[in-house]
């Protein structure tokens, strides 16, 4: 199916150049007979090298070549119909016309190239986004779960922010980040730091347990004599934010360990309320400056709430004014809807804010619904008249 939709998308591709294709040809008939009927001190043959010109900015080298071969073409028929193929103003002409022929048709090839190699490199970022950045199911345990990642760059797949879950005894942990820097290098300490996660999530005991393997696994990798080689900065100076969560399924509440991240917003009841801790921990690779270890803080998240995981990127977005996008103030006016509808609501707003549509910067959003019991979902579908 993937071979057949790429074939299918390659020939829609070639209708447009077909049609576009009759601007080249049009210019050939016309320049000819302009020339042609043209009193003798006029020359209009050398406006034939436009038709190539022009083909090579859409079409491969195939069809520049022709195009300039029947500009040449053109070219010979007015020299023979006005003088000769001798004639000294047109034996330039056709000369200077082959010339710019062959020259725009290597260009049209260097250009196809440079397409097919743009094309490989986009399909490499859609498998490295699958492998790095799997989407997280949209339900686990009575978790609802909704999740968006917004790339800066219309071309890019995949940033420094992450996002992910994993279930852990009779509760689900997560983890959203962001980290510092741009390129390979933040893909790779992204992948690094969600493939501690996901191995670890299950097997530490508690939260702040896990956030101290998570802190080693980076702290380790900066300390890789390779990583300074490869990288393109200094191992100092690269760090990660996040927020790492445990939402037990027994229990109405939240446990989270902030690491210099934007605080999650809590939905109740129509308010919005921002968990900030009391005592937040330094970015995951930075724990030699804290004073001690991290500790886990614990909020309440109830039956119906919806918690908003998000990275900087989502608060850092500007409107033409370059006011700040109000994530807080929009999160409180998205109608009542499930995770999905609440995550979608909002990425269409945070577009609609920016001008054009365009992030400074790239952006995630994780929503997170615990879902009503029984006796709860009653109460809700009842509703005072």
């Amino acid at each position: 199916m993937g071979a057949g939709r790429l074939r299918g998308s390659h020939r829609r591709s070639q209708e447009p150049h077909q049609a576009v294709l009759a601007v080249p040809l049009g210019l050939i008939v016309l320049v000819a007979v302009g020339d042609i009927l043209a009193p003798p001190e006029v020359h209009l043959g050398p406006f034939l090298a436009a038709a190539p010109a022009i083909t090579a900015s859409f079409a491969g080298p195939r069809t520049t070549a022709c195009i300039g071969a029947v500009a040449v073409l053109a070219q010979a028929v007015i020299a023979i119909v006005r003088t000769s193929l001798t004639d000294l103003n047109h034996s330039f002409q056709l000369t200077t016309l082959v010339l710019i022929s062959v020259f725009v048709t290597l260009f049209a090839h260097r250009r196809e190239r440079h397409e097919k190699e743009l094309t490989q490199l986009r399909s490499v970022a859609q498998a490295a986004q699958q492998v790095v950045l799997r989407p997280l199911p949209r339900r686990i345990g009575p978790l609802h779960i909704a999740s968006v990642y917004l790339a800066a760059e219309a071309e890019a797949q995949i940033g420094g922010d992450l996002f992910a879950a994993a279930r852990a005894g009779q509760g689900t942990r997560f983890i959203v980040g962001d980290v510092r820097g741009k390129g390979l290098e933040a893909i790779g300490d992204a992948a690094l730091l969600l493939g501690a996660f996901r191995s670890a999530a299950h097997r530490q005991a508690d939260l702040a347990t896990l956030v101290a393997y998570l802190e080693g696994t980076v702290a380790s990798d900066l300390d890789d004599p390779g990583a300074a080689v490869s990288g393109t900065g200094s191992q100092s100076e690269a760090f990660i934010t996040a927020t790492v969560l445990d939402i037990p399924d027994d229990a109405p509440v939240v446990h989270l360990i902030n690491c210099g991240h934007p605080p999650p917003l809590l939905l109740h009841k129509g308010q919005v309320t921002s968990l900030d801790v009391s005592d937040p921990a330094p970015p995951l690779g930075l724990a030699e400056f804290a004073a001690a270890p991290s500790a886990a803080e614990t909020f309440p998240f109830e039956p119906g709430d919806v918690l908003l995981l998000y990275t900087d990127g989502v608060i850092e977005a500007r409107d033409g004014s370059g006011a700040f996008y109000p994530l807080a103030q929009r999160m409180g006016t998205v109608p009542e809807d499930d995770a999905q509808g609440f995550v979608r609501h909002l990425q269409e707003d945070l577009l609609a804010y920016t001008p054009g549509g365009h992030l400074g910067d790239d952006a995630a959003m994780v929503a997170i619904e615990r879902g009503l019991t029984a006796r709860t979902s009653r109460a809700r579908e009842v509703k005072p008249s």
